[in-house]
């Protein structure tokens, strides 16, 4: 089921569901209530073959993205991102699922960004949402302290995805890898704390480890952006797997971030991409 298909299950049934039966006499009715359980199967295989279809034509395989992400709002996105809680996380009781929600005011709608969410179209989707798109070429004067993080779901795609935000690497401001693979965390908290950073490109639980040992400040971080429309070779993306949607929405809600998310004053955009 694709993730706006999921979300408007109830409009999805009614599409989908067998036409009015006509009027019956009792003998009629008794026999159509024997034959009920096959008619609700097959009926529930016929929504389950069209959403099936729809999600199909989400996920472009050729360019690696799922397409869903470019059309969900703000609104969409809060409920996705707490439904794949609530499905990985069912032991969670109802408040501390509220604890992990991530409100719609937190987050930036981007639905008018009308580009394929591709690998290389990335600088050009930063440049629109940051604003004042020359300061993504700049860096705080204090190391480790990024003004863009994107968080990703594996190092490989993280790798790439610094290469294509090089573009706004300078000799002041450097673009840091942070995640696990080939990269030993000592090296990137020596790297941090001895290196002007404007844009840090990594996986949610490194973040979240280098947070934590002080090598990456985010004082003065304006924005996180979530690379979401990514999928890999099993059609999955970041939100589609426990082992990264889990740490994910750990790395969002932590309290340095949920006290900014749209503030007026030293607020963090978060972007879903």
């Amino acid at each position: 089921m694709s993730v706006e298909d999921d979300l408007r299950e109830p409009l999805l049934e009614r599409l989908s569901s067998s036409p009015e039966p006509e009027a019956t006499s009792p003998s009629k009715k008794r026999k159509r209530g024997a034959e009920e359980p096959a008619t609700k199967k097959t009926a529930k295989k016929a929504r389950s073959k069209k959403t099936k279809a729809v999600e199909e034509d989400e996920l472009d395989t050729e360019l690696g993205i799922n397409s869903a992400f470019s059309h969900m709002d703000n609104q969409l996105l809060a409920d996705y991102i707490a439904q794949r809680t609530k499905k990985y996380e069912s032991d969670l009781s109802s408040i501390e699922l509220e604890d992990k929600y991530i409100p719609a005011n937190a987050i930036t709608d981007t639905t008018s960004w009308n580009n394929p969410r591709t690998l290389d179209n990335l600088p050009g989707f930063l440049e629109k949402f940051a604003g004042n798109s020359t300061k993504l070429w700049s860096a705080s004067k204090k190391n480790g302290a990024p003004h863009t993080i994107v968080v990703t779901a594996a190092g490989l795609r993280a790798a790439d995805i610094a290469r294509v935000v090089r573009k706004f690497q300078t000799k002041d401001a450097t673009v840091a890898k942070l995640f696990a693979k080939h990269i030993k965390i000592k090296d990137s908290i020596k790297f941090l704390k001895s290196t002007r950073t404007g844009i840090a490109v990594g996986t949610p639980t490194r973040l979240k480890d280098l947070l934590e040992d002080g090598a990456l400040q985010v004082d003065r971080l304006e924005r996180i952006v979530v690379d979401a429309s990514h999928i890999d070779q099993k059609k999955r993306g970041i939100l589609e797997m426990k082992e990264t949607q889990v740490p994910l929405t750990v790395w969002l809600g932590q309290k340095e971030f949920r006290e900014r998310y749209g503030a007026q004053t030293g607020g963090i955009q978060l972007l879903f991409y």
